[in-house]
C-alpha cells in the first residue's frame, strides 16, 4: 500500500536474528514541506545560521540517530525542470553542506556528519581533501554524498561543457570521481607524518603516493594535500532515484539511498542493486541499503494528517515528493520501517516534513518506539562513523608499495 496511505501494521514478522536497523535524518532548509518554514517555531530568520544548524545536529544525537545528511545543490531550489521558478513564498538558498557539516563537528562528539557533493561540477581533489578535513576536525565522523546534475541551468553556472552530459555518462563520471576521491584519500600512509623536531623531518616522502589516475573523465596525478584520514576512507552514499543509479550505489557507494514508494519496490530495488555488486565483484564489500521517508509525525491519531493538509493550503498545492511519504504515528512508522526492514533494507533515512516538529517527534518518540522493539540502539556504540555503521578500517591500497625501511 501507498505509505501515505498507512494507518496499521500488517506486515511480515520481524526476524529475532535481524541486527537493529540504522537511522539518519535528512536535514535541509525548514523541512521537506515548502510551507514547512511558515509554521510556528521554524525559525526562518536563523536558516543561513551555524547556531541553527547545532541545534539540529544536537537533537539528532540525541537521539542517538547515525547521521545527519546536510543536503545541497548548485542552484536556488526550484520546482521548475527550466530554472528558477520566481516563486518567492518558499526558502531559497542554502549554506555548502560540507562547510556547515565542519562548523557543527566540534559542538557534536558521536554522530555522523554527511555532505551533499554535486561531482558534476566538482573537482574530485578539491572534495576529497575537503572531506578528508571534516574527518579530521569531527574525528573521524565524516561522510560524502555524491550526486550528480544533469541540469543545463547548474551546466550553465560553469560553461565547462557545450551541453549536459546524457545520464548514463553522469553517474559513469561520478563512479570515476569517487574512485579518484577514495585514491587521494590514500595516497597519504597512516604513518607519513613523522614530525621528528630532531631530525626535521615532518613526512616521510616515501609514504606518499602519485595516485596516476586515467580516466575518461579524469586525470590526477596527486598525491593529496591533506593527510589521510580518521577512518582511512570516510563513508560515501549516493541516491536512486530510479534504476539508473543503482550502478554507481553498486560500484562506488558504501550507502545506498533508495527511493522507493513501497514494500514490493523496496525489495526489488535492493535485489537489482545487490545483483550489480555482485557482477562488480564486489559482493563481499559491506553495503548498507536505505529507504528514504518524508515523515510526517504526531501521536495523536489523525493529528498528522491534519497538520499536512494545513500545510498544503498554505503551500497551494498537496504536497508529493519524489520519495515516500508517511504520514502518522509513531508507532505506525516503526511498525513500517520493521516491514521494511524485511525487503532487505538495513537503515532508513528520515526527512523530517517540518523540522521545528517532525525532527524532535523522530529523536523523541519514535527513537523510543523503535527502542521498545528491540529495534535500535540505546547507546552509541563506536567513536565514529564507519564503527556506528559495523564497517571496518579499510587498510591503505598503497601500503605495500613502501620500500621496507633501510
Amino acid at each position: 500500500m501507498p505509505v501515505s496511505d498507512f494507518r496499521s501494521g500488517s506486515g511480515a514478522a520481524s526476524s529475532s536474528a535481524s541486527a537493529p536497523l540504522h537511522l539518519a535524518v535528512s536535514l535541509d532548509g525548514a523541512g521537506g514541506h515548502p510551507a514547512a518554514w511558515r509554521e510556528p517555531g521554524a525559525r526562518p530568520a536563523e536558516l543561513f545560521t551555524a547556531r541553527y544548524w547545532a541545534g539540529l545536529v544536537a537533537e539528532a544525537e540525541a537521539g542517538l540517530l547515525d547521521f545527519a545528511a546536510f543536503e545541497d545543490g548548485l542552484a536556488l531550489q526550484s520546482s521548475s525542470p527550466a530554472g528558477h521558478d520566481e516563486r518567492t513564498d518558499r526558502v531559497r538558498g542554502r549554506l555548502d553542506a560540507v562547510l556547515t557539516a565542519a562548523r557543527v563537528a566540534p559542538l557534536t562528539r558521536r554522530i555522523g556528519l554527511v555532505g551533499a557533493v554535486t561531482t558534476t561540477h566538482t573537482e574530485p581533489f578539491h572534495v576529497s581533501k575537503a572531506v578528508a578535513t571534516l574527518d579530521h576536525v569531527s574525528r573521524g565522523r565524516a561522510g560524502l554524498h555524491v550526486q550528480v546534475s544533469g541540469l543545463p541551468y547548474e551546466e550553465r553556472h560553469f560553461g565547462r561543457r557545450p551541453a549536459p552530459l546524457p545520464e548514463d555518462e553522469l553517474h559513469e563520471e561520478a563512479a570515476d570521481h569517487v574512485e579518484v576521491v577514495r585514491r587521494l584519500w590514500d595516497s597519504w600512509e597512516d604513518d607519513a607524518e613523522i614530525r621528528d623536531v630532531a631530525s626535521g623531518r615532518f613526512v616521510d616522502r616515501d609514504r606518499l603516493h602519485h595516485i596516476d589516475f586515467e580516466g575518461r573523465h579524469f586525470s590526477v596525478r596527486g598525491p593529496s594535500i591533506t593527510p589521510r584520514p580518521p577512518q582511512g576512507q570516510p563513508v560515501v552514499s549516493a541516491r536512486a532515484a530510479d534504476s539508473a543509479a543503482y550502478g554507481l550505489i553498486a560500484r562506488s557507494a558504501d550507502i545506498g539511498r533508495l527511493v522507493t514508494r513501497d514494500t514490493e519496490q523496496a525489495r526489488a530495488a535492493v535485489t537489482a542493486v545487490r545483483g550489480l555488486r555482485a557482477a562488480a565483484g564486489l559482493a563481499e564489500r559491506p553495503l548498507h541499503l536505505f529507504g528514504e521517508l518524508t515523515v510526517f509525525l504526531d501521536e495523536a491519531p489523525g493529528a498528522a494528517a491534519d497538520r499536512r493538509g494545513r500545510l498544503d493550503e498554505l503551500a497551494g498545492e498537496p504536497y508529493d515528493g519524489d520519495e515516500a511519504v508517511f504520514t502518522g504515528t509513531p508507532g505506525q512508522l516503526a511498525e513500517l520501517l520493521r516491514e521494511r526492514r524485511e525487503a532487505g533494507l538495513s537503515g532508513f533515512l528520515l526527512r523530517p516534513a517540518v523540522i521545528a516538529h517532525d525532527l524532535p517527534a523522530i529523536t523523541r518518540a519514535l527513537v523510543p518506539e523503535l527502542q521498545r522493539r528491540g529495534l535500535f540502539r540505546r547507546e552509541y556504540e563506536a567513536d565514529t562513523l564507519r564503527g556506528l555503521l559495523g564497517l571496518g578500517r579499510p587498510a591503505n591500497r598503497y601500503a605495500a608499495a613502501t620500500p621496507p625501511a633501510a
